[in-house]
């Protein structure tokens, strides 16, 4: 398969508005995962965690204006990860919503009756210059991810990899045939053998993933492994957490 065009963005910052890890103490912690990703102007928020009374009260603490939001990506039919949309879209329905097309007419319907333009998201789809879709993976649970071509490479971005964190990878590498300089959000990695983590992550290094910042439904396991693993290049994502991809 020949490569997509994709672009590259000059510089990202990817903020960390909702999550179950703590890393500002002013925020609250909730199950569930929610990234606000600036590039070139544009402000995407990749899914909308859980609880919205928690996104909102973290939002306000990072006076994040809601208004300024220009679209929402989300990756998967979870209400950890859709249950704090209709809390945005009745402040802003002035975004684009990429929805996996396997979510339910009702609840894409719903989104519309709000005023908002909905994109079905079936394949691969570019979002803005440097930023596209996965598209929809896996099978029992259909999901996307968000790839972000940054000045060091492929900021991988997902929200509970239930379709396989090397899947994901793999495909991503496949669509745009660049290094991958990180891969941030839920690994859903369930796996308990030392053995098998081992393997995992000697696969992580092998595609040549350069950093990794595992949260969310990771796992404390998981994210200690890579930890050790990675050392200076493990990522501590949380709540409240920034992290700046710039030319610089």
């Amino acid at each position: 398969m020949s490569t997509l065009p994709l672009g590259t963005v000059s510089k990202a910052e990817f903020l960390i508005t909702y999550d179950n890890n703590r890393f500002d103490d002013r925020l609250k912690v909730a199950w569930g995962f929610s990234c606000l990703i600036n590039i070139n102007g544009v402000s995407i928020l990749f899914d909308t965690g859980g609880d919205p009374k928690t996104l909102r009260y973290n939002m306000d603490k990072l006076l994040i204006d809601i208004k300024s939001i220009d679209v929402v990506v989300l990756s998967h039919f979870h209400v950890d990860h859709v249950g704090g949309l209709y809390s945005i879209i009745k402040s802003n329905n002035d975004v684009r919503v990429y929805a996996p097309s396997s979510f339910s007419s009702s609840f894409k319907k719903k989104i519309q009756n709000h005023g908002c333009e909905v994109i079905e998201v079936r394949d691969y789809i570019q979002i803005c210059e440097g930023v596209a879709s996965t598209g929809e993976l896996g099978v029992a649970i259909k999901e996307q991810s968000l790839l972000v071509n940054t000045p060091k490479g492929l900021v991988v971005v997902t929200g509970c990899s239930h379709p396989g964190i090397l899947r994901i990878i793999k495909k991503a590498k496949e669509l745009t045939g660049t290094n991958i300089h990180l891969v941030m959000g839920g690994y859903h990695i369930t796996t308990s053998s030392l053995n098998e983590m081992t393997s995992l992550i000697r696969h992580f290094q092998d595609l040549g993933v350069e950093k990794v910042g595992p949260c969310h439904c990771s796992g404390d396991i998981v994210r200690t492994m890579f930890k050790q693993a990675y050392t200076k290049d493990f990522i501590e994502v949380g709540v409240g957490k920034i992290y700046v991809v710039s030319t610089n």
